[in-house]
């Protein structure tokens, strides 16, 4: 029998602060409306950046200038003993222009909502995982890594890593 391979799944999610008030989408799920930072999936080919900024415009239509690494956290989901789903989520803050008119926002996102920290923290029954208020919490506190902290190394075409097969 072939063992599974396993690995995590790498997200990003964009921390956008406005006048006290931060940008969430508030989306659908398998558990039901749910509030969110705009988040999702690394895709083949991408950086880091760029996924958080494809993400933020995708799910709210605002042009997204990641400033600072807020934070990297681990999330697995599943029962003790069993494989489950681990997530490694990469929380960028910055800057966000106007949203741009007219465009249409991922299938998944109902709106976007901007809220303060107090009434994010009222809402956390309704957020998509603890992870939503944990970011908010860290990117109030101050914790910022430079951007240049995360290294995206291009890998040569044929370079094999050790114990490949060729």
């Amino acid at each position: 029998m072939k063992q599974e391979t396993w690995a995590p799944h790498v997200t990003v999610a964009a921390i956008v602060e406005r006048d006290g008030r931060f940008l969430v989408v508030e989306e659908h799920t398998a558990a039901g409306l749910r509030l969110n930072q705009p988040a999702g999936h690394l895709e083949p080919g991408e950086t880091l950046v760029e996924a958080v900024v494809r993400e933020t415009l995708e799910e709210t239509a605002h042009p997204f200038a990641p400033e600072a690494l807020v934070g990297v956290y681990m999330t697995h989901f599943g029962q003790p003993g069993e494989s489950g789903a681990t997530y490694l989520r990469f929380t960028y803050c910055g800057r966000a222009d106007e949203a741009v008119a007219g465009r249409a926002l991922d299938p998944d996102i109902v709106r976007t909502h901007w809220m303060s920290a107090d009434e994010l923290r009222a809402a956390s029954a309704r957020h998509r995982t603890p992870l939503v208020m944990r970011c908010v919490e860290d990117f109030l506190a101050g914790r910022r890594v430079p951007l240049d902290f995360v290294h995206t190394h291009a890998v040569a075409p044929g370079f094999r890593t050790p114990g490949s097969q060729s």
